[in-house]
This record gives structure tokens, sequence and C-alpha cells, in this order.
């Protein structure tokens, strides 16, 4: 079986790539990429693989971008957080959606599926997997988050936040009153336990809520540059892959 692993997220890559490796010895890695330009011009180019892992949210926009460029017959797991694109992954080929952080059972359980619809993907026929998002349950949206600093353990509550956001390869919370906190979770899993309607994942480093907006302005090569009302460390750029969805975002709450 030749397996690509489409994920932008190095460590996660590595260690979706020791857990398949250990789940299936005879098993191929034939490719890994941490964007849609990178994929597209992989898919282009080789055979189709057996199977795909692939994040949604990659580097320069959603993996569901590939599909508009390649035609993908095999089937794709996708590994991410659980957010409102859970749907439309399921009507890319998605056999099953794996939540980060995953586990060696989670893979497992995916690969299990993969090989009960093996007969059915050498016909190289498409599933309709929709109804299996429909039976998940939806997790609850957090309301506060838990931390830790100086000592002491405190809540704080998602009004109060402004932004989530990586530094030094970790999670922090930064608060409207200019309070800091760090996070032991990845950005991922806080966007997919976080509100849709009042937060959005502006680029990989950044998660910011609707409230802390100040301004937005255009930038070059059709980007978006986003002022908040607190400041941050670095300028919040949105690619023109994800622009429409941001200003559509803004427009429909």
């Amino acid at each position: 079986m030749n397996i690509i692993i489409i994920e932008d997220e190095l460590r996660t890559a590595k260690s979706l790539e020791n857990i398949l490796r250990e789940l299936r010895p005879n098993a191929k890695i034939t490719g890994a990429y941490q964007s849609i330009e990178e994929s597209v011009a992989a898919l282009s180019k080789g055979p189709q693989p057996d199977l795909i892992f692939m994040d949604v949210q990659l580097a320069d926009g959603l993996s569901f971008e590939i599909f508009k460029s390649v035609t993908i017959s095999c089937p794709v797991v996708f590994c991410t957080a659980f957010d409102e694109y859970s749907l439309e992954a399921f009507k890319r080929n998605g056999v099953d959606y794996v939540l980060k952080p995953f586990s060696k059972e989670d893979i497992a359980g995916a690969m299990k599926k993969v090989d009960d619809l093996k007969n059915f993907f050498q016909q190289k026929t498409i599933p309709d997997l929709s109804d299996l998002l429909i039976q998940m349950v939806q997790p609850a949206e957090k309301t506060s988050f838990l931390v830790f600093k100086h000592q002491k353990y405190t809540t704080v509550q998602i009004a109060q936040i402004a932004y989530f956001y990586i530094r030094n390869e970790s999670t922090s919370i930064m608060c409207f009153d200019g309070q800091e906190f760090s996070l032991n979770q990845s950005l991922d899993q806080v966007t997919g336990s976080v509100s849709q309607k009042q937060f959005f994942r502006v680029n990989r480093q950044y998660l910011i809520n609707f409230s802390a907006i100040k301004e937005i302005e255009h930038y070059f090569l059709r980007k978006l540059y986003v002022k908040l009302v607190i400041e941050t460390p670095d300028k919040l750029l949105i690619n023109k892959e994800k622009s429409t969805s941001f200003l559509s975002w803004m427009e429909n709450r």
C-alpha cells in the first residue's frame, strides 16, 4: 500500500508516519507534503496513492482546494480538529475523520475502515459518507479554559479572550486586558472547541475573536491585513485563498 501524508505540522506528520509504519510495516510512505501547492504538484505528476492522510487547514489554505486541481480517486482519512469543515471532508472521499491529538488506536480504526472498503474503492467509486457525520455528536462549545500561572490554576472565560496564537511552538491565550496564559492544547484542538461563529483561524498561527477586530485593510498579493484592538506580535495577514471565507464569516455572523 502506498500512502501520502498531507500535513503542515511536522511533528504531527512524523508521529503519523511512525504509527503507520508500526501498523503496516509493508506500506510505503511515498510522500509527505505541507501545502496545497506541493500536494497538487505531486499528485499531478505521479500515480495515485492507495490512501491519503490529509489535514484540513494547511499553510496556504484549506486542503479541499487540492480536489479542485487534481482528480483524487483513492480514499482519504482526514486528521484534524473537529470544526465546521467536517461535512465537506466527508464529501471529499473521506472514509474517516480522526480528531487530534490522535492515538495509535484511532489510526488503526481508520485503517480498518479502509480495509473494509477496499473492494469498493477498487471500483473507483467515491462513497457518500455524509450520513456518517450526522451520526457523530458534536462536542459542546467551550465557555472557558483552565490555565496555570504563577503556581495557581484559574479559568479564563471565552469572552475575555482576544486571540489564541502559537508562541515558541506552544499555544497561548491573549486576553483583552493584556494578560497572557499558556495553554496545554494545540491550536487545532482549540479551533475545534470554540464557537466557529465567534472565532476565525486567520492563518496557521492565529485564531482571533470577532470582538477583537478593529479594522481590515487590503494588502499586497490580494492578501488582507487584519488589525486587532490589542496588539499582536506578528502582522496578521490572510492569504488570498482564505480571504473570501474570512469576509463571508465577517458578513454573515
